[in-house]
């Protein structure tokens, strides 16, 4: 494999750990290997610190197809906590309100999912990496802004309840979805419809167009990983 003529790299991204974290971490260790400077990467698609699992990582001249790697389809399984909100629609911040839960039934759930299958607009979570008049709206959120972000189309193929415990009120999704839909913002849009509030406490990116999360590497593996694949590579430096 010619990581420097260009190669792509299917990363199961780490709890707590950025998009470019897993990237940085990753480039050090090809680059060692193959022992040059900086090997050039890029990777298709950010995922949240909290979130795990598909992360496709294109060195050398494969970085040129980022673009089309981020228009595939993509799905993710997450969990919601219904009857609180956080600023960020997940556990990276405290839970801000807290709402009423008994009307809540799976039945309720079922009914509520479907509106958000299709072509709908979403509203991105004011801490994200979009741009307000020339500023990254989490560094807005950070200062203590309240502005809110235009609605965005987006497209929702499948969603799908996999689990709810009326007891803890946490339910399970499984999301199908296009370029642009961030799950945190589903789960804050799922606890409004519900009428009890919800946020992230857990998501994982499962699959990346044909990528999925059973093929793709661990940081544990990969170093074996990445032997394995350069052991034969002519390296000129």
């Amino acid at each position: 494999m010619n990581f420097q003529e260009g190669a792509y790299i299917y990363i199961n991204k780490p709890y707590r750990m950025s998009s470019f974290g897993a990237l940085a971490h990753i480039r050090y260790l090809v680059s060692k290997r193959l022992k040059v400077k900086r090997v050039k990467m890029g990777h298709a698609g950010t995922l949240d610190p909290l979130a795990t699992g598909v992360l496709i990582l294109c060195t050398g001249k494969a970085t040129k197809q980022i673009e089309r790697l981020q228009l595939h389809t993509k799905e993710y399984t997450a969990t919601l906590q219904l009857g609180a909100t956080t600023p960020s629609y997940d556990m990276e911040h405290e839970v801000d309100q807290t709402y009423p839960t008994a009307h809540i039934t799976e039945e309720l759930i079922r009914t509520v999912l479907p509106r958000f299958q299709g072509d709908i607009m979403q509203e991105p979570p004011l801490f994200s990496a979009c741009m307000v008049a020339g500023d990254r709206a989490y560094e807005l959120a950070r200062k203590g802004s309240d502005v809110r972000l235009a609605p965005k189309p987006i497209r929702i193929d499948e969603i799908e309840l996999t689990a709810f415990d009326p007891e803890t009120m946490q339910l399970s999704i499984r999301v199908v979805c296009g370029k642009g839909t961030y799950i945190r913002s589903l789960a804050r849009d799922i606890g409004e419809a519900l009428g009890s509030g919800a946020y992230l406490t857990a998501l994982c990116r499962t699959r990346v167009g044909d990528v999925r999360i059973e093929d793709c590497l661990t940081f544990e593996e990969f170093p074996a990983w990445l032997d394995k694949n350069t052991e034969y590579e002519t390296i000129t430096v």
